[in-house]
Formats: structure tokens, sequence, C-alpha cells
């Protein structure tokens, strides 16, 4: 019954230490503008396509130029 009552109160402090935290990014402004990272992996995504070789529309290979 004692690890019990130790496991609950470790997943409390875990769980109030989660909330403290976003609290803490609320206000920092860390979620000001979270669409600007998914649009930054995008478009890296895209560059980095148009570097590699791609596939041909018969399925071979082009060349590196």
């Amino acid at each position: 019954m004692e690890m019990t009552w130790i496991a609950i109160a470790a997943s409390l402090a875990m769980g109030l230490a989660a909330a403290c935290f976003f609290v803490f990014a609320v206000k920092r402004g860390w979620f000001k503008d979270i669409e600007d990272a998914k649009y930054q992996v995008f478009w890296s995504d895209r560059k980095d396509s148009k570097d590699s070789t791609r596939e041909a529309v018969d399925g071979s290979q082009s060349e590196k130029k």
C-alpha cells in the first residue's frame, strides 16, 4: 500500500510540473506562431526534393546534373 501512495504522489508531482511548464511556455510566447515550424519543415522538404535525383515517368532514375 505504501508503494501506491508513492506512485500517486510521483504522478501528481509530474503532472504539476508539466502544467507549470505549459504555463511558463505560454507566458514566454512559445506558442504564438506554431504554424511557422510546420512551414519551415514543409518548405525545407520541398527544396531537398528538387535537389535530389528524380524518378522519370517510366520509372527510370534521371541523373543529377
